[in-house]
């Protein structure tokens, strides 16, 4: 299906440490992120990152305009060296039309192995709506021996 000119629109992606949604619908946004710094003692730890796991929240949020009913959202994962080797998601969205808002709240339990910009692809209904970056820093602390 090709996305109408008239909508789904993006109101939102980002990472987070937590979004909540409350019995209303209302959605609040805890302590945004574009880069995590995974910090390790330098005389205990390799000099390049060895895997580690990531938990973030990837909130992204939609109004319909023009689209409606049901439709999949695929999350695809480019690490930093560019070869995709992380599984791609297939996610259900349902949009009601105008005004209405569609959220997806993802938990992200992923393992980290290379320092670099992450991009997650957006992809609704086979076109690319967005990329969403996310840069992992390495960084040894102390003294080494």
């Amino acid at each position: 299906m090709a996305l109408p000119e008239s909508g789904p629109y993006l109101v939102a992606a980002l990472f987070c440490e937590k979004a909540l949604q409350e019995k209303d619908g209302i959605v609040s946004i805890i302590r945004i992120v574009d880069r995590i710094t995974l910090t390790v003692p330098a005389a205990t730890s390799p000099t390049t990152l060895p895997p580690l796991p990531l938990n973030l929240t990837l909130f992204l949020s939609f109004k319909s305009g023009s689209a409606r009913g049901s439709n999949t959202i695929k999350l695809s994962i480019e690490p930093p060296s560019g070869i995709k080797n992380i599984p791609e998601q297939l996610l259900p969205i349902f949009f009601e039309g105008e005004d209405r808002g569609a959220n997806l709240i993802l938990a992200l339990n992923m393992v980290v192995d290379q320092e670099g910009v992450y991009w997650f692809d957006i992809v609704l209904e086979e076109e690319l709506f967005t990329r969403v970056p996310l840069r992992v820093i390495y960084q040894r602390v102390g003294q080494s021996i």
